[in-house]
């Protein structure tokens, strides 16, 4: 059961690593889509908000500090599901169904995150 729930880590924080080192490598282009959507200093909220989930992406791979990773992942998802994902306020069928899918993904994300601040610590196989 540790490799099993190693593995989940691994692949719950793995998508927050590569999403925020694309956060670094497209920053241009999400910054702009950023300032579309209404994000005050959008440069700096993407840089940000991509160290948060790179951060908490590796807190929950490795297993250190596993709760403080959460509350990055959180921090990031919470914000960018209301702002980014604002299905509600779309008017193109695609662009609101493509929001939508992306809303509910987040929340789900959300949802998985939370569960991991009721494993005991340490994690088994972890740094922590």
């Amino acid at each position: 059961m540790d490799y099993l729930f190693l593995l989940g880590r691994i692949l719950y924080g793995g998508f927050f690593v590569n999403a925020g080192i694309n956060h670094f490598r497209h920053l241009g282009m999400l910054a702009g889509f950023a300032g579309f959507k209404g994000v005050p200093a959008p440069k700096a909220a993407v840089a940000g908000s991509g160290v948060l989930i790179l951060l908490g992406g590796l807190s929950i791979m490795v297993g250190f500090q596993p709760a403080i990773g959460v509350v990055f992942i959180a921090l990031f998802l919470v914000p960018v599901t209301l702002m980014m994902h604002s299905y509600w306020t779309d008017s193109d069928a695609q662009m609101k169904q493509m929001n939508r899918v992306n809303f509910e993904k987040n929340v789900a994300l959300l949802g998985a995150g939370l569960m991991f601040l009721i494993v005991p610590q340490p994690w088994p196989l972890s740094l922590g």
